[in-house]
């Protein structure tokens, strides 16, 4: 039997389903953990029920202390899921998909060394997607300098300029600022993560 899906609330459910792992990942880690909430809302969509995680809500405060408290090491899947998830946030940001992605410190690592504690350097507020064409070059580079890279403004020794990233936050930064400090980490943390917490909201799994 062909069975044809209904593109709206097929979107919705990849939304939700997605917002909801995300954060579940956070509160309550490991794959194991997912087995019980995802069963249950599978079993809903055969029988043609909403997906509403109802047993499972976050409560929105807890779920915001333990994002903070939480160190977004690179080795950690879920780092880079989450800064993909807001770096494809962004209304401009353009879907691209011929790009190899790595996870940039947007503050340079080697700053970091007296300056950030090492919970502030593994923040999801010093880190961006960034193809790894640049960031192989633009990784220890200070912001004054990694503009450039950013912006497709580098010049090489024969001339010639390197492509900029596609990453429309990194543009924006980069236009912005003259540097990126401890305080701009800070900033932008909170506001990615509070901008999640409302995405969780918006998809009513917050009670």
């Amino acid at each position: 039997m062909l069975i044809i899906l209904n593109d709206d609330k097929f979107s919705s459910f990849l939304e939700k389903i997605t917002a909801f792992i995300l954060a579940y990942a956070i509160t309550n880690p490991g794959v194991n953990a997912l087995r019980t909430p995802i069963y249950a809302e599978m079993v809903k969509l055969i029988k043609g029920e909403n997906i509403d995680f109802c047993d499972h809500k976050f409560v929105a405060e807890n779920t915001k202390n333990m994002f903070l408290n939480f160190v977004f090491y690179n080795s950690k899947p879920i780092t880079k899921a989450l800064l993909t998830w807001w770096a494809f946030h962004t209304p401009q940001q353009e879907l691209t998909i011929n790009s190899k992605y790595q996870i940039e410190h947007i503050f340079a690592n080697n700053r970091t060394s007296d300056t950030l504690s090492e919970k502030d350097r593994e923040s999801l507020g010093n880190k961006s997607l960034l193809e790894s064409r640049i960031n192989i070059r633009a990784s220890d580079y200070r912001f004054a300098d990694k503009k450039k890279y950013y912006l497709g403004q580098y010049q090489s020794k024969n001339g010639k300029k390197q492509e900029g990233t596609d990453i429309q936050e990194l543009w924006q930064l980069a236009n912005e600022k003259n540097d990126f400090t401890e305080s701009d980490i800070a900033k932008r943390n909170e506001t990615i993560i509070c901008s999640f917490i409302e995405h969780l909201r918006d998809n009513d799994l917050v009670k």
